[in-house]
């Protein structure tokens, strides 16, 4: 069932899949270092996506995976961990909202340290896209389950960003991954403020244990720590805080205000298995394309 949700039409024809296989590599991401582009059609709870436009196509969306992906090194390393691959299942399809407050700040929520996937790293709210869900409806429904946010609908507007290739563990020195993912990333623009917004806030505990808003300025921060662990220093020279305001979540179900170094934010993926806590990479990514939105 999961292989046939994300199909790409490859040489005109209409093909699943397989969870071994990069998303990016098959719509030719071997030419440059991306992000590259896709041409999208989601329709009855299927993402079709080609390197050229097809008919019936609505979307053109940047698409990027991380250097260190380990499907980009299957693909060149075909026999690396095979065994131990779940080659049964497909890619999975996951939906993050990008919620931006009326005063241009944007949520990311920390995922609990007892997750599966992903423990400790700070993301926007998202999860998996159930069959026959729509992508802004997925979004809105992770929005409320994670956060307690509900939107009223004439209070907000829509735009997809992109497209990023996630995989956990996140690379090939952690071990064989167990997950494969395509996470689409929806900018949702709320007429609300930060303020209102926050007021509003009530994350679900086995979920999400801390939240923080991001300003444009932290945000291009953040976007520009590579993978490295690199910085742009004309961003970094700027005049950022130390520290940044969060809210965390107490043992006793109540809020407590946390000071979250800036240099969390800079963080990159460890080349062994760590929890420490870190923005994700696909954050970044849709970090960075928020801020080209805000450009324009």
């Amino acid at each position: 069932m999961a292989a046939s949700r994300l199909l790409l039409r490859l040489s005109g024809r209409l093909e699943s899949v397989s969870f071994t296989q990069s998303v990016c590599g098959l719509l030719g991401a071997e030419q440059g270092l991306g992000p590259w582009y896709a041409h999208c059609r989601f329709e009855r709870g299927q993402l079709v996506l080609a390197s050229s436009s097809f008919p019936g196509a609505s979307e053109r969306l940047p698409i990027q995976r991380p250097p260190f992906c380990p499907f980009a090194a299957l693909d060149r390393q075909p026999g690396v961990s095979s065994t131990e691959l779940l080659t049964n299942r497909g890619v999975d399809l996951s939906v993050a909202a990008i919620l931006q407050s009326s005063d241009q700040t944007v949520l990311l929520t920390r995922r609990t340290c007892t997750l599966r996937t992903y423990p400790n790293v700070w993301v926007p709210p998202g999860g998996h896209m159930e069959l026959d869900e729509e992508i802004l409806e997925c979004g809105l429904r992770e929005l409320r389950e994670e956060c307690g946010l509900q939107l009223a609908q004439n209070q907000f507007s829509c735009v997809l960003l992109g497209l990023w290739e996630a995989a956990y563990p996140p690379r090939l020195s952690w071990g064989p991954p167990k997950y494969h993912h395509l996470i689409l990333y929806v900018l949702v623009i709320s007429q609300e403020s930060q303020q209102q917004l926050q007021a509003r806030i009530q994350v679900n505990p086995n979920e999400v244990s801390a939240f923080m808003w991001l300003g444009p300025d932290v945000a291009a921060a953040a976007a520009a720590a590579t993978e490295e662990g690199t910085k742009t220093p004309t961003l970094l020279s700027q005049d950022l805080p130390p520290s940044l305001c969060a809210t965390e979540l107490k043992d006793d179900g109540g809020t407590r205000a946390l000071a979250l170094p800036l240099s969390t934010l800079m963080r990159a993926t460890p080349p062994t298995a760590e929890d420490k806590e870190r923005v994700s990479d696909g954050t970044k990514f849709a970090l960075r394309l928020w801020l080209q939105h805000l450009g324009r």
